[in-house]
């Protein structure tokens, strides 16, 4: 394509924006982060990750969904660059197929382990996980139900979440040439975990790092695996799955935006 540029936008610690700049350092190419919120008064987590990497990065205040990411394509143009755009969390039909990917090697494993799921849980952010999990789970035949944890309240609704979930999906299984198409009602979104919105720790998620971190030596992030594996322990305290049931957490990372976030995590 001849682009000399990437451009992506994200949260403050988003965990995508850091992985794009690490993957235009590596590609020799210049990297733009449009980030939400404003800039910190010590670079910290994610953040001190893009700098490291080489990225440029644009503070958008309150506009913390991608919104100013043609602007800076824009001036970038007007410059003489040739910018590549990935969408806001990289939630498109390209990013969307890493997760068709992961679920064929997920259909390998259980099959070495003789192993069936009923469900698999996850965090449904900005929709590319979810909307690739379910052409994966189609295109595999994975009998398991996928459900997703919503983790920001901040959204246009729930209704309109899961039609641009569907989209995606609907995107990824053209690409791939894939019978299947996708509506709203197909898409499974528990809202019950969002607590505080955004970026805010709970007790939901202090308990989710805590237990994780100290019964199986694994790290959960507070923005979104942490809110996740917290709706989990709840769901099943709750009796919503059944004893002998088998259920996967997809972990999706995040490890890096768990330094910020010292201050509410310290205090046990």
């Amino acid at each position: 394509m001849g682009c000399d540029a990437i451009v992506t936008g994200g949260a403050a610690q988003s965990n995508h924006c850091r992985q794009t700049a690490a993957a235009a350092a590596a590609l020799g190419l210049r990297c733009h982060l449009v980030l939400g919120g404003e800039p910190p008064a010590t670079a910290n987590g994610n953040v001190l990750l893009d700098l490291l990497l080489g990225a440029t990065l644009h503070w958008s205040g309150e506009h913390r969904k991608g919104e100013q990411i043609p602007q800076i394509v824009a001036e970038l143009r007007a410059q003489g660059a040739t910018p590549y755009v990935i969408p806001y969390g990289g939630s498109n039909a390209i990013g969307a197929l890493g997760f068709v990917e992961a679920m064929v090697e997920v259909k390998q494993q259980l099959a070495t382990a003789q192993l069936a799921l009923d469900h698999i849980v996850f965090a449904s952010s900005s929709g590319g996980t979810h909307a690739g999990l379910m052409v994966g789970k189609d295109l595999t035949n994975i009998g398991a139900q996928l459900i997703g944890m919503e983790i920001d309240k901040e959204e246009t609704g729930e209704i309109a979440f899961a039609q641009q979930i569907a989209q995606i999906a609907n995107d990824t299984a053209r690409t791939l040439a894939m019978p299947a198409r996708y509506v709203d009602a197909h898409v499974l979104l528990k809202r019950d975990y969002v607590g505080g919105g955004y970026g805010v720790v709970g007790d939901g998620e202090r308990e989710a790092i805590l237990l994780m971190a100290r019964q199986e030596g694994i790290l959960l992030d507070p923005v979104y695996t942490g809110r996740a594996v917290g709706g989990l322990l709840d769901m099943i305290r709750n009796r919503e799955f059944g004893a002998k049931e088998n259920i996967l957490f997809w972990h999706t990372g995040g490890t890096p935006a768990l330094f910020p976030y010292a201050p509410e995590l310290t205090q046990y």
